[in-house]
């Protein structure tokens, strides 16, 4: 069983036995069995990478709220940090994505601002990197999946949206389709894979060399692990408004 972090243990103990009646309720669905936990009693349902996402949701939600705080005469650090989020994922999707690329701005920001939260929180003592944990990076490949899905959907139809996927020349409809489907599904592997990776590999090198050497070194491998973490969560941004512009471009 691994070690449980002190936030953890707080969920675990206030909405542990909550947890565990839901998923036993879900689990007696058919079809659903797998959801059943092994032990019925445990007091321990929520694993670290699970509590680990919640910390940063309400690190966000905190941020929310405190939007009421902006103020336009007087911008505090926060507010312009966010500017510079805001604009920059302004400009990216305006450049990536063109006409009507403001409508993907709320959702590129805030799962850039997740991933990136994510990736520097296993920095901070007695927290973990989430994203260190392929369910988490997973569960982010597929709401992108599903997002940019969605909209290709919206902006054609059904039958636009297939005919989409079909390339350019209806002659090599039959070798692009099948190409195109099995490269929407790559991506899910591509955008979880290459996340936690990157997090997994920096996170070992990090927690070892503060193990094992003194000071300096363990400290420049926080500042690789910073650099990396900003950089996924870049490429989390990009590669989602990437595929967005894929969905929605009326020319393949």
């Amino acid at each position: 069983m691994e070690h449980e972090l002190w936030f953890t243990a707080l969920l675990n103990k206030l909405f542990g036995g909550a947890v565990n009646a839901l998923l036993a309720k879900i689990a007696a669905a058919p079809g659903f069995e797998w959801l059943r936990p092994a032990d019925p009693g445990a007091a321990h349902p929520i694993p670290n990478y699970i509590a680990m996402e919640i910390l940063v949701i309400l690190a966000i939600l905190v941020a929310a709220v405190l939007r009421s705080r902006l103020s336009v005469e007087n911008p505090d650090k926060f507010q312009h940090l966010m500017e510079v989020v805001v604009e920059f994922t302004r400009d990216m999707t305006d450049e990536m994505i063109g006409h009507d690329g403001r409508r993907y701005v709320s959702l590129i920001g805030t799962l850039g601002i997740f991933v990136g939260l994510s990736n520097l929180l296993g920095l901070i003592p007695t927290l973990e990197t989430p994203t260190a944990n392929i369910q988490v990076t997973l569960g982010c490949a597929v709401m992108t999946f599903l997002y940019y899905n969605y909209h290709g959907f919206r902006q054609h139809g059904v039958v636009g949206y297939l005919k989409h996927l079909c390339g350019p020349m209806m002659l090599i409809a039959v070798l692009m389709f099948p190409i195109e489907v099995f490269s929407n599904f790559f991506r899910l592997l591509s955008l979880s894979v290459r996340l936690w990776a990157n997090m997994l590999v920096g996170d070992m090198l990090e927690k070892i060399f503060t193990g094992l050497v003194p000071i300096v070194v363990p400290a420049l491998f926080m500042a690789l692990h910073i650099f990396v973490s900003v950089l996924q969560a870049y490429v989390f941004m990009i590669l989602p408004a990437v595929y967005i512009s894929l969905a929605v471009s009326e020319e393949h």
